[in-house]
């Protein structure tokens, strides 16, 4: 039987997930790719491009059974053992409309209690929707009726676990899939879906990671873009090809760039641009999105991810280790790649709501932490760390309140409010900006503004470094 997490269990998390940093793991990240132990072999790049599955709503509802599982899956090119959603990583990718219901038969498969994060979607958090206080154990299933509104705004999404003290190692695992609801013309060409993700294997299996790991956030070896190491994709030299790319990395950022060539940036999460925006640079903070069109010269470009600087936790324990860059993609003139299943025809998609001039009807500073404790490092949000029977705030249907995201740690920190997207709040010369994981680099503050003008009800908030989230670095939100 399904039940929210009592506070004898997350207490019980909390004390497990110490345990890890006190204690240490099993083991500590594989020095390379020994897929099967003995020789090093390093995976190939330059794949030939492919996409997940497409599940497509039909007459206005998209059902199917997504059954967890440990299972072996052909990832960049070698087979391993890993996580998986119906048999692949990543798992199938579900296309939506505004105003579709979405019915999901999540099966656990797995030995550990698990759920599912519509992760971006604008939909209720209570009951059997979006609800991340959910837990299914190992051998059950539960049901998820998940509802969009009529006037549900275009974008790129993504599916994952969220059973707080489980779920950095359950996406690193290979718990990931991309959602897409679609409210324009896409039938001459369909958009590109990018799934990005890293893990680190060995000996044909997920690595484990090492306390270290854990508190700086732990950062996979091998970078993959839909399963594979730098696929190629081709294209008529002097088109452009739209990438929707999905940061489903626990704790990686990705600052793009395309060999210094300009992007055009369509917009963030569930934002747009009007007009789009060109950037040389575009950095996508771990569960951000991004939709962008990217030029096909006459010559080969990588998409690369360049390393990126997220600050460390400071003197008293270590630098740790940072990413190197990694080339996610080759863009190059070519035939023009197979198209995924394109979606069909809708309504215009209408721009975002503006709250630059709305009255702010409440204020509030929430602060981002990190210190030592009796167990190690903490992670903190108001001086506290999670706990799902406890309520942080509590705020009115149909208004609009400011928040002040304070980081005042060594490390960067993005910031995810689940159900209602958050504008950065800037100045009048810049386009509206809507995204629900905002990036709070280390020793700063950002302030956005919220409209709690739908779905009432109990929700939760937190760093996306997902490894921060399940060591306590959340909070809980009620509207009512």
């Amino acid at each position: 039987m399904t039940e929210p997490l009592s506070r004898r269990a997350v207490l019980a998390l909390g004390a497990a997930g110490a345990g890890s940093v006190a204690l240490g793991a099993i083991g500590l990240h594989a020095q390379g790719w020994p897929p099967f132990g003995g020789e090093r072999r390093d995976p190939a790049p330059g794949a030939a491009w492919t996409e997940p599955s497409v599940i497509e709503s039909r007459d206005g509802l998209l059902e199917l059974e997504l059954r967890a599982a440990l299972t072996e899956v052909t990832i960049a090119g070698t087979t391993a053992r890993m996580l998986a959603y119906n048999g692949s990583v990543p798992g199938p990718t579900l296309h939506l409309r505004p105003g579709d219901r979405m019915r999901v038969r999540l099966v656990n498969d797995l030995d550990k209690p698990t759920n599912l994060h519509t992760h971006g979607l604008l939909v209720s958090p209570d009951g059997a929707g979006d609800n991340p206080f959910l837990s299914v154990g190992p051998g059950e299933a539960f049901d998820y009726d998940i509802e969009l509104p009529d006037d549900h705004p275009p974008g790129v999404f993504w599916y994952h676990p969220h059973r707080h003290g489980l779920v950095a190692d359950q996406v690193f695992g290979g718990l990931y899939g991309a959602i897409v609801v679609d409210s324009e013309d896409w039938s001459e060409q369909a958009p590109r879906v990018v799934v990005v993700s890293d893990t680190t294997l060995s000996r044909g299996q997920v690595s484990d990671v090492s306390p270290m790991d854990r508190m700086q956030g732990r950062i996979g070896e091998t970078v993959l873009v839909n399963g594979n190491v730098a696929p190629l994709l081709t294209a008529a030299a002097g088109s452009s090809e739209r990438l929707l790319i999905i940061n489903a990395c626990v704790s990686r950022y990705l600052d793009l760039d395309l060999g210094d060539r300009e992007m055009t940036v369509r917009g963030f999460d569930s934002g747009v641009f009007t007009p789009p925006l060109a950037r040389k640079r575009v950095l996508v903070p771990p569960g951000g999105r991004v939709d962008l069109d990217a030029p096909v010269t006459e010559t080969a470009t990588d998409l690369v991810a360049r390393a990126y600087d997220i600050g460390n936790m400071g003197m008293m324990m270590g630098s740790g280790a940072g990413p190197a860059d990694a080339t996610l993609l080759t863009l190059a003139p070519g035939e023009t790649a197979g198209l995924a299943p394109s979606p069909g025809s809708s309504a215009a998609s209408s721009s975002p709501r503006d709250l630059r001039d709305s009255s702010v009807d409440g204020a509030r500073t929430l602060t981002l932490a990190m210190g030592m404790g009796g167990a190690g490092m903490r992670f903190l949000i108001d001086g506290r760390t999670f706990d799902g029977e406890r309520t942080d705030h509590r705020v009115e249907l149909g208004t609009v309140e400011e928040w002040t995201l304070r980081n005042t740690s060594p490390m960067a920190h993005p910031f995810h409010l689940h159900t209602w997207p958050m504008q950065v709040m800037s100045t009048h010369e810049n386009p509206v900006d809507v995204r629900d994981v905002v990036d709070v680099p280390a020793g700063e503050e950002v302030t956005v503004r919220i409209a709690f003008d739908r779905h009432s009800g109990r929700t939760v908030y937190h760093c996306h470094i997902l490894d921060h989230e399940d060591l306590g670095m959340m909070g809980v939100v009620e509207a009512t």
